[in-house]
């Protein structure tokens, strides 16, 4: 490669080793803003002094109240149908008569095809109706396809999007194909906030966890969330962390607030609280608001309301 004017940092070992052209990239010129050449096994330890010192402080009835207001009630499977998202709405609008004094879920997550069933039956105010697009969970279709069901889903009633970033793109290195796809439907979602998932099993480390968080931020995205919880691994601590930090430069670096949400594989009341507490100690007090922070999950909900009303409860 022909050394082009202060070009020279490139030539370390961030990953980067093929340079279509000299010309750096406006995607590469916003990483470098960045530290991205991280090391898992530090990360690892970093996590798990967290969870050793902090978690047991965050265990308290307020905590789990307030995580059980974050919660995004999801169904995503293959059986559903209009009857049966219609009784899982139904759950919700009960809640609220059955349980006044605690708080609701945070939101209904579903598929856009049932997006105007959700908008229609949910009767609490204060509940978002999100669903994912896009080609949830691969992103493999056409763009004109994945703008299609946004654009779809948020006239039928959706109040927020969740999109999966195409992974095969940032994977092969194709930054500016990621970005392109992130900020072509987030102008569809216009005001509607857009959660963009990195599926950060797919993505194996640190360094690659941490330039799809900027990227994805860069291009749009309102919200970040770990996993589709179609692929092992889903969400982890580890994850977590690192794009809790992503969010936390880019903060400082833009003074754009960005939206957390871990979802996939939270199996327990203390994956809940270990979450938590990883956004409490790296983002600090400014996102512990159901409105900055969510839990993807549906069996965590019964886990939490059971912790909380004090006796073993299937409400969901």
């Amino acid at each position: 490669m022909a050394t082009n004017n202060n070009n020279e940092h490139h030539h370390c070992d961030c990953g980067h080793h093929h340079h279509e052209t000299p010309k750096v990239s406006k995607y590469e010129q916003a990483l470098a803003k960045y530290k991205t050449d991280l090391d898992d096994a530090e990360i690892r330890e970093k996590v798990k002094k967290i969870i050793a010192e902090k978690v047991h402080e965050n265990d308290t009835p307020e905590v789990k109240r307030f995580l059980f207001g974050s919660i995004e009630l999801t169904s995503l499977k293959t059986t559903d149908s209009e009857d049966s998202i219609l009784a899982f709405t139904e759950k919700v609008n009960e809640f609220d008569a059955t349980y006044p004094d605690l708080p609701h879920v945070a939101t209904i997550c579903v598929y856009p095809c049932f997006a105007k069933t959700v908008s229609e039956a949910l009767e609490i105010d204060g509940v978002e109706v999100a669903c994912v697009s896009g080609s949830f969970p691969s992103s493999q279709a056409l763009i004109e396809v994945k703008v299609a069901e946004t654009a779809l889903a948020v006239k039928d009633g959706a109040t927020e999007i969740d999109i999966v970033m195409p992974v095969g793109k940032f994977i092969s290195g194709d930054y500016e194909g990621v970005c392109d796809e992130i900020s072509e439907l987030k102008e569809i979602c216009g005001d509607v906030p857009m959660k963009v998932i990195l599926e950060t099993g797919c993505l194996k480390t640190a360094s690659n966890i941490k330039k799809a968080s900027i990227l994805a931020m860069y291009a749009g995205a309102d919200y970040i969330k770990t996993s589709t919880g179609k692929l092992e691994p889903a969400a982890t601590p580890e994850a977590a962390f690192v794009m809790c930090q992503a969010i936390k430069e880019y903060y400082e670096e833009t003074g754009i607030q960005i939206g957390f949400k871990p979802a996939g594989g939270l199996n327990s009341v203390t994956d809940a609280l270990i979450y938590y507490t990883i956004v409490k100690e790296v983002l600090g007090e400014k996102w512990l608001t159901n409105k900055w922070l969510r839990l993807g999950t549906s069996r965590l909900a019964n886990m939490l309301l059971s912790e909380i009303i004090g006796k073993e409860t299937k409400f969901f």
